[in-house]
């Protein structure tokens, strides 16, 4: 048996553009070693539209930091050079890197060309609001920076589906290009009646020269870093059967034990179980509709029914595949998809996600370290270093629940023989405080146990019969287990 592995979001939306990341994920690769998180997720490694851009305007899939194209050499968070240390400091450690890549869009092009297009209706892409007429659109890619080195692949219109500027005029609109077998994909989410166009150019991936190259620098990527997976960004924007392709290909080519997780932004469960399906179940996903139970009942407090909170969500459907998370960087404030869990109640989400058997998961940078910028949120980091600590040692064995209350529910991981002193219980309230009377095991007898949260001063005797009853604050959570190790 494995212990508990756990990944780390390691960025948030406002790290300052100073090139210093990835310098700062190789010295505090140690720390994270400590605090037990054993994986990382780090942003798009690739040359942005500027030295400020986040990744995820993506120019150059294969310039890392390495020439000098878009005003800078290094991207936001380095060097390649940097890039490639870090990479390597995670290694020594045991700390697995999965690289964000963002493979649905172009921005910054070189050149302009001219080409036809119809205008489409924002609001359902499928509506065509215009005869067809020529712009002149930033499509042109030639990486004059890098020249031929790495790929020989230049980009033009014909391998993009669509865009959103007009030079010539000056107008944005979403604008389909037309030619010969044109169209957006089909097999994307069908918000907005199509929603294969998010921004920038879009790439096509009814291209069979796109799809093979997109491929090729997938694999390159994986041999270039020596990574152990990929998140894939916005993948409900992108042919699903590219997706597919797309996996079975970098598991052919890098080994089945190549993670790969997915941005699939949906809280609808059965969408994200066709999708699943489509993909043969060999990509995980982000439980997105978890998160937003998390936002609703930070929100709602007492209100919100805490025996519902797994609801309809992937962790529940398909605990093998689904990446649980509280925060991340889009739904952090004044970003795309803000939905900013309360303070109050992260300790008691991170709890959820931290100390039960199901889902891989994902604690926040900007939860553990802070987010910057022009306004600026605090860590919790005192408040996540008791989970990490239990889900590493305690939190193993068989799960009873105790979801009996709308206010107070709690569970018990009963622990393993293979992890010393493994096994513990959890307490949590969206209301007043209560407690909660568990079983823990008739072998547990006389044992003293404490909050490792250290929010309830009490040493609670486990009783004879193997039960105990144990206390939370109000609006808190407490994580009872043996003193010992």
């Amino acid at each position: 048996m494995e212990r508990n592995h756990t990944m780390m979001q390691f960025f948030e939306w406002h790290v300052e553009p100073d090139g210093t990341h990835w310098n700062r994920l190789k010295q505090l690769a140690p720390i994270l070693k400590e605090k037990y998180i054993d994986s990382v997720w780090i942003p798009p490694v690739t040359k942005g539209l500027s030295k400020d851009d986040n990744g995820y305007g993506a120019y150059d899939l294969y310039d890392l930091g390495e020439f000098d194209q878009k005003g800078t050499v290094r991207t936001k968070y380095g060097t390649k050079e940097e890039l490639l240390e870090a990479l390597q400091a995670c290694r020594e450690l045991g700390i697995g890197v999965y690289v964000d890549v963002v493979m649905n869009h172009k921005a910054g092009a070189d050149e302009t060309e001219l080409f036809s297009v119809i205008e489409v209706n924002p609001l359902d892409r499928t509506e065509e609001i215009s005869e067809p007429f020529t712009i002149e659109g930033w499509t042109k890619f030639t990486f004059p920076g890098r020249g031929n080195r790495y790929s020989h692949f230049t980009w033009s219109f014909e391998h993009f589906n669509g865009t959103d500027y007009d030079a010539k005029s000056g107008r944005t609109g979403v604008f389909r290009i037309l030619g010969e077998n044109k169209d957006w994909n089909k097999n994307v989410d069908h918000e907005f009646g199509n929603y294969d166009y998010l921004m920038f150019a879009n790439i096509d991936y009814n291209h069979p020269d796109v799809r093979k190259e997109m491929i090729r620098w997938g694999k390159w990527l994986a041999d270039t870093l020596q990574c152990n997976g990929f998140r894939l960004d916005a993948i409900k924007h992108i042919h699903y059967d590219f997706i597919h392709e797309f996996t079975k290909e970098m598991l052919k080519h890098c080994g089945e034990n190549f993670y790969l997780v997915g941005e699939f932004w949906k809280s609808d469960l059965t969408v994200c179980q066709e999708f699943l399906s489509q993909t043969d179940y060999q990509i995980d996903i982000f439980d997105v509709q978890l998160h937003f139970h998390f936002y609703s009942a930070s929100k709602a407090g007492r209100q919100f029914d805490l025996r519902t909170i797994f609801d309809q969500t992937i962790v529940q459907a398909h605990p093998l595949h689904a990446v649980t998370f509280v925060d991340n960087h889009d739904s952090q404030p004044n970003e795309a998809l803000e939905s900013w869990v309360e303070d109050w109640f992260k300790p008691i989400a991170y709890a959820l996600i931290l100390l039960r058997k199901d889902g891989y998961p994902c604690v926040f940078y900007g939860d553990y370290f802070g987010i910057g910028g022009p306004e600026p949120i605090p860590s919790i980091q005192n408040k996540i270093d008791p989970l990490l600590y239990a889900r590493f040692h305690k939190a193993y064995g068989d799960q009873r629940d105790y979801f009996d209350h709308p206010n107070i529910i709690g569970w018990v991981r009963h622990g393993t023989g293979e992890f010393l002193d493994s096994g513990c219980a959890v307490v949590l309230s969206n209301g007043d405080h209560g407690e909660k009377r568990m079983f823990v095991g008739e072998h547990r007898r006389g044992e003293v146990w404490i909050d490792l949260t250290n929010n309830r001063p009490e040493r609670i005797l486990i009783e004879d019969d193997g039960f105990a009853t144990f206390p939370v604050n109000g609006r808190s959570v407490s994580v009872w287990a043996h003193k010992g190790v």
